[in-house]
């Protein structure tokens, strides 16, 4: 299928410089089609995309399911206020409780309005009590609330003074957890799996350390699931691997298939504490993300795409394993599912570089961590090559 764009990518970067505030690092090429874990340039180069959508992106590109439902739904109603009723937001709350410890959902559109939300409802929850406490790596989101229960000080340069009542945490240490614990905390907020923080996955015990804790002292346990969710793990959740269930879960990223969408889901019980006019969103649960959420998890469902995320996380597992043991630059392989850390001893933008050369997309988190987040209906076949790829890559910079 040719591409329409009608600007290369020298003329579209052109544009950019002119007209859009450079916050962001980006690289010079302009993507017009995408397709599974495949997308194209405006010259017709094709990519193999193992980062699609920074994670958002699921079931790859434009999964035909979801095209459909936004195309019908555009179609039908665009968007109508939440002091409506509609029936595809209700059924999308159904899908999500069903999958998961049950309760009910908040809908909002990012994963940074999720936690804002949980920032609020835990506080609501817990009359008199504000602190939350939060883990050294971990990242939940941009706006100032969330950056603020973000325990990196890299992104809170300059923005200073931050929102109060966050402590930050040594990652694992269940001892410092305790100790921090007094009269005035009212929450945990921890991701499961680590992502931004280079695909850490949690260390024996300190999940279930900090369920026996918020029990202990009537604390919410709040799990950011906002990468890890709907299926990334292998499982509809990653809280699932592990035994332990939150009081308060947020979603976002691959909710939608690609379509700005997140959640929060807390148990029936905690739900009532976010009142009428204590919190909203405008555009949360509209038609359009309603839609795109069903048909992003019935796709799963229906196609046993969690099954299939298992068999990749196996074939990136035995891959990279194999090439750790013969590569001194390859530190450690951290697998889950389709959510994928390859951490390494050299610096890892030149390895993005270089693979965005030969026609691969992939992530470099915290330096020096390769982070791959495929689609969980990538192909073995897709998968293998971009293995190939990458471990040709890695060996051309480290030598």
């Amino acid at each position: 299928m040719a591409t329409t764009a009608s600007l290369k990518s020298r003329d579209t970067v052109e544009l950019f410089r002119q007209y859009v505030i450079p916050n962001y690092r980006r690289y010079p090429v302009n993507l017009v089609r995408g397709e599974g874990s495949h997308v194209w340039d405006s010259e017709g180069n094709r990519y193999l995309d193992l980062f699609p959508g920074w994670g958002c992106n699921l079931l790859g590109h434009c999964p035909p399911a979801v095209v459909q439902a936004v195309q019908d739904q555009v179609a039908t109603l665009i968007h109508v206020p939440n002091t409506w009723h509609m029936e595809s937001q209700g059924r999308w709350a159904e899908l999500l409780s069903r999958h998961s410890f049950g309760g009910q959902a908040f809908f909002c559109n990012s994963g940074a309005e999720a936690n804002e939300a949980a920032i609020k409802l835990a506080r609501l929850h817990s009359p008199g009590r504000y602190k939350i406490l939060t883990f050294e790596g971990g990242f939940h989101g941009r706006t100032l609330g969330s950056l603020s229960a973000t325990a990196q000080p890299k992104y809170h340069e300059g923005l200073g003074p931050l929102v109060a009542g966050f402590r930050y945490l040594p990652w694992g240490d269940l001892a410092a957890t305790a100790a921090a614990i007094d009269d005035e905390t009212c929450a945990i907020l921890v991701e499961p799996i680590q992502g931004e923080g280079g695909v850490r996955l949690p260390p024996p015990g300190f999940l279930q350390g900090l369920r026996a804790l918020a029990d202990q002292h009537r604390l919410l346990l709040m799990f950011d699931e906002v990468q890890t969710g709907c299926g990334r793990t292998g499982d509809w959740f990653a809280y699932q691997h592990f035994g332990v269930t939150p009081d308060v879960m947020t979603l976002a990223k691959a909710l939608c298939g690609g379509i700005a969408g997140g959640a929060l889901l807390t148990t029936a019980e905690i739900a009532p504490s976010l009142k009428p006019g204590m919190h909203a969103s405008t555009f949360g649960g509209n038609p359009i993300a309603a839609r795109a959420g069903i048909a992003t998890l019935e796709t799963i469902e229906r196609e046993g795409l969690l099954e299939n995320a298992q068999l990749l996380g196996d074939v990136f597992r035995q891959r990279l394993v194999a090439f750790q043991a013969r590569c001194d630059a390859v530190a450690d392989v951290r697998v889950q599912g389709v959510m994928i850390g390859l951490e390494l001893r050299i610096d890892g933008a030149p390895i993005v570089e270089r693979c965005l050369e030969r026609k691969l997309l992939v992530n470099c988190t915290q330096g020096t961590v390769i982070r791959l987040l495929p689609a969980m209906n990538l192909t073995r076949e897709q998968a293998e090559e971009g293995c190939d790829l990458l471990i040709e890559v890695v060996e051309q910079v480290a030598n």
